[in-house]
């Protein structure tokens, strides 16, 4: 099971490779089952099986959601965005637009609404599947520790205070009605104007999205002794004044000073646990009175977790200056 799980993968990592290059020809059901070396029938099958959706329908939805944000963030015509994602023609592309989204490509444009987004899919996860790292090579980066002041900012989240950890937090979210994985991303996908937003289509990967960790009386106690409750959101700008979707809310988070501990690129599957392992090393260690700082416990503000293996791992942590 666990190689067909990584052959579904390389099917969905080809999807989102030729439809970031326009290659929409490629992506036939014959192409994608010749890259695996099966036959289309057993092609469709096995990735039901994995994944729970039809591939010509995760196909389509990805496509869209390319297509969307080209239609939010360019001034492009909507024919030429059309056929570039393999669409007929721009009615067809405006048919099947509003039957996900409900407007039509030319009303998104005029107000980009927050709508929900088919997100990339990982059928392989060695961590998910409980397979941990292949423990191959090792990192020799060290964990690079600066001090920063971040200006303000908005934050729109989703928060649960019984989960414990990013896995935990996505189990207890997807027995909320409307505040599971796929919804929460795929609408925070949609967001125009997220300040970490790197143009990518992935979750905590590019685009934008990344978890948290405010400082609430009301919240689980951490392993710093501090009260917090696990969220997972974006970063905005303070002059944002989109839709906040009623199953999020949104923070105004005041200018402040933060402490980065950041470890940089590395393999995910051979080192995740390695460099998490450094980086908690690095955050119990670091000598803060030395420094003249202390771990800021008040109430409302906001720790910061940044994750994306081909640049970094990092925390971003509230202090502010000893008196």
């Amino acid at each position: 099971m666990y190689e067909w799980q990584k052959q579904i993968q390389t099917v969905v990592n080809e999807i989102d490779c030729c439809l970031k290059e326009y290659r929409s020809e490629a992506l036939t059901l014959h192409a994608l089952a010749h890259k695996l070396g099966y036959s289309e029938f057993y092609t469709t099958r096995k990735f039901k099986e994995i994944t729970g959706m039809q591939l010509r329908d995760y196909l389509r939805k990805r496509k869209l959601a390319f297509a969307l944000k080209e239609v939010r963030d360019s001034g492009r015509s909507l024919l030429d965005i059309a056929l570039d994602y393999g669409f007929s023609s721009g009615e067809a592309f405006a048919r099947a637009f509003k039957r996900s989204y409900g407007v039509t490509p030319s009303e998104f444009r005029k107000n980009p609404e927050p709508v929900v987004l088919r997100t990339k899919i990982s059928p392989f996860d060695r961590y998910f599947l409980g397979l941990g790292e292949i423990g191959m090579i090792k990192s020799t980066d060290q964990v690079n520790v600066y001090f920063v002041t971040i200006p303000a900012h908005k934050f729109l989240y989703v928060k649960n205070y019984e989960s414990n950890g990013y896995w935990d937090f996505w189990q207890k979210q997807n027995h909320i009605p409307g505040q599971d994985y796929e919804t929460v991303c795929g609408l925070l996908d949609s967001i125009k104007g997220k300040l970490d937003d790197q143009g990518g289509a992935e979750a905590n990967c590019g685009s934008g999205q990344i978890m948290a960790y405010i400082n609430d009386p009301e919240g689980r106690l951490c392993g710093w002794g501090i009260p917090r409750v696990e969220c997972w959101g974006v970063r905005l700008p303070m002059d944002y004044h989109g839709a906040v979707p009623p199953q999020m809310s949104m923070a105004q988070i005041p200018e402040g000073e933060y402490i980065v501990f950041e470890h940089g690129a590395f393999d995910y599957e051979q080192e995740n646990c390695s460099v998490e392992e450094k980086i908690e090393q690095a955050m119990a260690s670091f000598d803060y009175d030395g420094a003249g700082y202390e771990i800021d416990r008040s109430p409302g503000r906001i720790m910061y977790f940044y994750y994306d293996p081909e640049k970094y791992f990092k925390y971003i942590r509230p202090v502010r200056r000893k008196s």
